[in-house]
């Protein structure tokens, strides 16, 4: 879409301000708003929700214990299948011990532990390991465990949700990742993942944990099969849900990355991904940070998706696994992540996963300001990069 329709132009005013936008106009949006015009309105947002020119990231690791899964997504690179000697694994203590020291001498405040569906592992294997975590490292952060995990659990455990959530919870658990959403519409996710659980199902791990004080994040992984549709639907439901618990930190859109896969297809653009995340960050009122997703974009995208919506820059990803079996091999430093921040016009700050900030750096008053919002007008010029996105 080259120009936007005086519709939509009027819909993205009104988010802009701070209007709650409905299904239909989100819909609308991506087919009547220029890449553009999104932009300005999403930062817009971005800017009301965060006066401060600060964008955050995060130092931490994201270890898979285990890559044995019996549910088989057509569309992960990543899982073997049980009995798999030649390359399926599940992590002792000890490896896990060695990946958390580095991280922490790295300076991590943190670890994002999740793995496959490990079809044998009893409830009291993971209370034993977070109970091991949290002895060893009494200030670590755990953010463990995405829903479809969790309801696994639940399958092998035959106990109650609220029951493994509690216990999980008492053991060391501190929040949970939003994994396992990819998009939740029960018709997409019979063709990408039958075996795994329902968008309801989904949504009740994170509606029983929210009301337990486990917050958690909420993502989206689209370019697949799903239509436009399905994604309004997607973020309908997420929306929802915050207004129902509020326990959401943050919102991940991600592409699907094709290599190796079962599924199959092409690669979803990059225009394509900022375009759903500026209509995230209009849509979805209730959540406060958006992250940037450069893991799968690539980090001068990733850059650019701070005019976009996004406020946070995410991981260093000191570990990463799944998307990179995808083929995928994008890494970057804290150095790295500091100075895209700064030349997108911001200051960088690193946070812990419940977005507190763990560098408490002053803003010096010669620092660069970004100025106001005003959609009549450009609000920042278009880099060369940002222009060739568009096209």
């Amino acid at each position: 879409m080259s120009q936007t329709s005086p519709r939509a132009r009027a819909i993205l005013q009104r988010a802009a301000e701070g209007d709650r936008i409905g299904p239909d106009e989100a819909r609308l949006l991506f087919h009547q708003a220029s890449l553009i015009d999104l932009g300005l309105a999403a930062d817009a947002v971005r800017r009301r929700l965060h006066p401060d020119p600060l964008v955050t990231y995060i130092v931490d690791r994201n270890i898979n214990y285990t890559n044995l899964c019996v549910t088989k997504c057509s569309f992960c690179a990543f899982y073997r299948l049980p009995g798999d000697t030649a390359e399926g694994y599940l992590h002792p203590t000890e490896v896990l011990y060695e990946k958390i020291d580095e991280t922490l001498r790295l300076g991590g405040t943190g670890i994002l532990l999740q793995g496959g569906h490990h079809p044998t592992l009893p409830l009291e294997w993971y209370e034993l390991l977070l109970a091991s975590f949290r002895a060893r490292y009494p200030t670590l952060h755990i953010h463990a465990f995405s829903p479809p995990e969790i309801q696994h659990i639940v399958h092998v455990s035959k106990r109650p949700l609220e029951d493994v959530l509690e216990r999980l919870k008492g053991a060391g658990l501190d929040s949970i990742p939003g994994g396992g959403a990819e998009i939740l519409v029960d018709s997409v996710r019979d063709r990408i993942a039958p075996l795994k659980i329902s968008s309801h199902q989904w949504l009740a791990v994170m509606d029983r944990a929210h009301r337990l004080g486990i917050p958690s994040t909420v993502t989206m992984m689209f370019g697949h099969v799903e239509s436009l549709e399905d994604r309004v639907e997607h973020l309908a439901r997420v929306r929802d849900q915050q207004d129902k618990t509020g326990g959401f930190t943050a919102f991940i859109a991600w592409t699907y990355k094709p290599g190796h896969t079962e599924l199959g297809g092409r690669e979803t653009s990059s225009a394509d991904y900022l375009r759903t995340q500026a209509i995230a960050r209009l849509f979805i009122d209730n959540i406060p940070n958006i992250q940037s997703s450069w893991v799968t974009q690539g980090t001068e995208i990733g850059q650019i998706a701070l005019k976009y919506g996004a406020n946070d820059m995410g991981s260093v990803m000191i570990e990463e696994n799944v998307v990179r079996s995808a083929g995928n091999t994008y890494c970057t430093t804290r150095d790295e992540l500091e100075r895209l921040i700064t030349e997108a016009g911001f200051h960088p700050r690193q946070r812990d996963t419940l977005y507190r900030l763990v560098d408490r750096r002053p803003v010096s008053p010669t620092d660069k300001v970004r100025p106001a919002a005003n959609l009549r007008g450009p609000v920042w010029k278009v880099p060369r990069r940002a222009a060739e996105a568009t096209k």
